[in-house]
């Protein structure tokens, strides 16, 4: 989630370091858009220049030194309320801009000790950076999750049963029965709209990334998480995609699909030699 490695060492004497959010393609008005923003701990956001020329950009704010020292990020770390602020800080600079220009997300806590450390990486790094963007401009990420829930089933199963003239530990392994098979039908048709997903992602996605299925405090939706993915889907093919996708579960009891964006290609967004890389699932 964090990019700490030495780049703000407990050391570092500065009041303020470089919080980087992200790799973005100048476009006009971009500069005038940025700076409306307000981004982690409620600091304006700027745009650092390269020194080869001004087609890539970082978009970045600058940040208390006292908050992302490396000693001082590990206990912010454990701290949920704080890591939430900056997440939600952090997201809403990158889609304010996704809406102007191709921007690539850095992870959380990206931050170097000033804007000439930055500026260096973004120079190392260039050839990669303006490839990835090219190969990013004009695509928007969508969040594809599937879910089984064989409680309905399981309650239809277990619903009165007609009298049978069954011995009651006869009648209990009956019941049984018919609530694995009413489970089995479920995650069967739920691989089924796995398919219908993939089926759409072929006909019109550029990529697909997989993700960690949500499990514990993450699975707060109804039922299991069977697919998390994100698809990287061309601008002109959004409608379509979304809308096959939509239609995965249609007459699949006990299944549910999820499509959530279109978000920055948080999933796609990785490139060799980045200062930093897109946090996985990043995205709400």
């Amino acid at each position: 989630m964090t990019d700490r490695s030495d780049r703000v060492s407990g050391g570092a004497e500065a009041a303020d370091v470089t919080y980087v959010y992200a790799v973005a393609h100048q476009v006009a008005g971009l500069e005038e858009a940025v700076a409306a923003l307000r981004g982690v701990a409620d600091a304006p956001v700027r745009l650092v220049t390269g020194t080869r020329e001004d087609e890539l950009v970082l978009v970045a704010s600058p940040v208390p030194a006292r908050d992302f020292q490396e000693e001082a990020l590990k206990r912010h770390l454990e701290d949920l309320e704080w890591l939430e602020a900056v997440a939600r800080a952090h997201h809403g600079v990158i889609e304010a801009l996704a809406g102007r220009t191709t921007v690539l997300p850095l992870r959380l806590a990206t931050v170097y000790l000033d804007d000439a450390r930055a500026r260096g990486v973004l120079d190392d790094g260039w050839d990669a950076f303006a490839e990835r963007v090219r190969l990013l401009a004009g695509h928007v990420e969508w969040g594809v999750k599937i879910y089984a829930d064989p409680s309905a089933a399981t309650v239809a199963a277990t619903g009165p049963a007609p009298s049978s003239g069954l011995s009651p530990g006869r009648a209990y392994l009956r019941d049984r029965r018919e609530q694995r098979s009413a489970r089995d039908s479920v995650y069967t048709a739920a691989q089924r709209a796995a398919e219908r997903v993939e089926a759409a992602g072929r006909s019109h996605a550029a990529g697909r990334a997989r993700h960690r299925v949500q499990q514990g405090v993450l699975a707060e939706a109804r039922g299991e998480n069977l697919v998390n993915d994100a698809y990287l889907v061309p601008l002109d093919r959004a409608d379509d995609f979304r809308g096959e996708v939509a239609r995965a579960a249609d007459g699949l009891d006990g299944v549910r699909v999820e499509i959530t964006g279109p978000w920055a290609p948080y999933s796609f967004a990785t490139s060799p030699d980045a200062p930093g890389e897109a946090a996985e699932g990043a995205h709400p």
